[in-house]
C-alpha cells in the first residue's frame, strides 16, 4: 500500500512545473508591460520638458499700460422719425509700452479730433449692440493706430498685431440717450 500513494504524489509534482511556467509567462508579461508603459512616458515627459524651455525663453508678460482720455459726449446721426440721440463714453487705450502712452499724450489733440470725428458720424443703432461697440472699438483702435505710426487692420478683423502702439480700445462708460 505505500506504492499507491506514491502514484498519487507523482501527478501534483507534473502539475507545479506547469504553474511555474504560467507564472513565470504572467510575471514577463507583466514585466514587459512595465517596460513598454514607462518607455512611453519617458518619451511623453521628455517631449513635454522640451517644450519647457521654449516657455522659459518667452520673456514674461509686462503688466499693460492704459491711457485714460477725457470722456467723449457727441450728438449722433439721427434715425428716421426718432429725436436727437447723444452718446457719452471714456474710451481708455490699451498701449504697448510706457513710450506709446507718452506719445499718445503727445498727439493727443489729434487722437480726440478723430475720434470726435469718427463717433459723431455713428448712428444710435450702429453702436446699440455688443457687436457695435466691438467694431467702434476697432475703428478707433485702426485710427490711433495711424496717427502713432502702426499699421492699421481692417475693421472686421479682430487680429491684433504684437507691434501695434495701442492693442486694444476700451470703454469704462458708454451711454447712448
Amino acid at each position: 500500500m505505500a506504492k499507491a500513494p506514491d502514484k498519487q504524489e507523482a501527478p501534483p509534482v507534473e502539475a507545479a512545473p506547469k504553474k511555474k511556467k504560467l507564472l513565470l509567462i504572467i510575471v514577463v508579461g507583466l514585466v514587459l508591460a512595465l517596460v513598454v508603459g514607462g518607455g512611453a512616458a519617458f518619451i511623453l515627459l521628455k517631449k513635454r520638458a522640451n517644450a519647457d524651455p521654449d516657455a522659459e525663453q518667452v520673456k514674461p508678460e509686462k503688466p499693460p499700460t492704459f491711457v485714460k482720455l477725457d470722456p467723449f459726449t457727441v450728438k449722433l446721426q439721427p434715425e428716421d422719425g426718432k429725436p436727437e440721440q447723444y452718446m457719452q463714453t471714456t474710451p481708455e487705450l490699451k498701449v504697448l509700452d510706457s513710450h506709446v502712452a507718452e506719445k499718445a499724450k503727445v498727439y493727443m489733440p489729434e487722437i480726440r479730433h478723430n475720434m470726435l470725428l469718427l463717433l459723431s458720424g455713428k448712428k444710435p443703432s450702429e453702436l446699440s449692440t455688443p457687436q457695435g461697440m466691438e467694431k467702434l472699438s476697432m475703428e478707433i483702435r485702426n485710427k490711433v493706430n495711424q496717427i502713432l505710426g502702426g499699421e492699421a487692420q481692417a475693421a472686421d478683423n479682430a487680429k491684433v498685431g504684437q507691434d501695434d502702439p495701442v492693442q486694444a480700445v476700451l470703454f469704462s462708460t458708454f451711454i447712448i440717450q
